[in-house]
């Protein structure tokens, strides 16, 4: 992490924002005290010294690769806070200090705005807390500010809370690459509960009967599945695995978990009733040469129909139609049987 900082910062920039971390008042304690992985990462400790072979000076001005930031950014910050955050020291640290330590780490003066913009009632260390532990996951600020754009409640979570997911997926087997690719696509994985997660990961092994390494490549291609319900996801598997008859190791390297269930059932019905796949045998044997999973999920719908079904789009899109019917109807069906059973205990009113 020392490394990471002195690459992307000048060296003025790298002390002047250490130092001003370092002045950081602690949050209230509800929501857990503010700790900057600047100086804290994994247990480890950093310094406040300077890179070797950097200037002695901090005086700012000498540093001419680093904005400051003007009268004109420090009031539009103001004004995007809550009345109670509008006064210059928030705590200890001196809202143009924290400002500075942002531009520091590569956000321009537009970029502070907005980060500012975002839950304007939480206090302003938060910003600083946050993106410098996202940083440290391997985003840019660019990044940063795009992904709490899209989930800034993410703004509300400690430092470490962040950190302990962080912990829980890599003990999952993602690494801080497969972690940056869950922070850009998948942010609101970082503010389940850790519960929701073993759910998941429970299932996959204790139902599903994946095993270890067969999870973490499911987390690591398609780290969504930790959002889905586990009853959806086991209906899924089943479908795969009896219905279609394919084995633990194709469904992993097909990314079936990727592909909407829809698609993946309509395909494979599709195929079913043109006599090009069949449900295998108990003893694993059909009469015909089953398309591969992968084929019937990757392809784009021009090519499944070419290369795979021997169809055009037309006959496609009327047995959609037609099974989209089929399962209206099917679940009418159910709804009628369900209330049947509930009124089969029922006596009869008396005069």
């Amino acid at each position: 992490a020392p490394q990471f900082w002195s690459q992307h910062l000048a060296p003025n920039a790298w002390h002047r924002c250490l130092q001003a971390v370092q002045q950081c008042a602690p949050l209230p304690a509800a929501t857990t005290a503010f700790s900057c992985p600047l100086l804290h990462h994994r247990g480890r400790h950093f310094s406040a010294e300077r890179p070797a072979g950097s200037a002695s000076s901090t005086d700012p001005s000498k540093d001419s690769h680093v904005a400051e930031p003007t009268p004109a950014l420090l009031e539009a910050v103001r004004l995007s806070l809550a009345p109670e955050h509008t006064w210059d020291k928030t705590g200890s640290l001196p809202l143009g200090k924290l400002v500075q330590s942002l531009l520091d780490m590569g956000f321009s003066h537009t970029q502070v705005v907005q980060l500012f913009n975002l839950q304007p009632r939480l206090a302003p260390q938060r910003r600083l807390a946050m993106a410098s532990e996202l940083m440290l996951l391997g985003l840019y600020p660019n990044s940063v500010l795009r992904l709490l754009q899209g989930s800034p409640d993410m703004l509300r979570m400690s430092v470490k809370q962040l950190r302990d997911r962080g912990e829980h997926l890599r003990q999952l087997g993602l690494s801080e690459g497969h972690l940056k690719h869950v922070l850009s696509h998948c942010p609101t994985i970082f503010t389940l509960p850790g519960k929701k997660i073993d759910a998941i990961v429970r299932l996959f092994k204790e139902k599903c009967l994946f095993t270890a390494e067969q999870v973490t490549e499911i987390l690591r291609s398609c780290p969504n599945v930790l959002l889905k319900e586990p009853s959806d996801l086991e209906y899924k598997f089943q479908y795969v695995f009896f219905r279609m008859g394919v084995k633990h190791k194709d469904v992993v390297k097909s990314g079936f978990f990727q592909a909407p269930f829809a698609v993946i059932r309509s395909r494979h019905v599709f195929l079913e009733r043109r006599g090009l796949y069949q449900t295998p045998d108990k003893k694993g044997q059909t009469q015909v040469i089953n398309v591969k999973l992968k084929d019937i999920i990757r392809l784009s719908d021009k090519d499944f129909l070419a290369q795979v079904a021997c169809a055009s789009l037309e006959e496609y899109d009327v047995f959609k139609k037609l099974l989209a019917q089929e399962e209206e109807e099917e679940d009418r069906d159910s709804e009628d049987e369900d209330e049947d059973s509930e009124g089969e205990g029922e006596l009869p009113d008396h005069e």
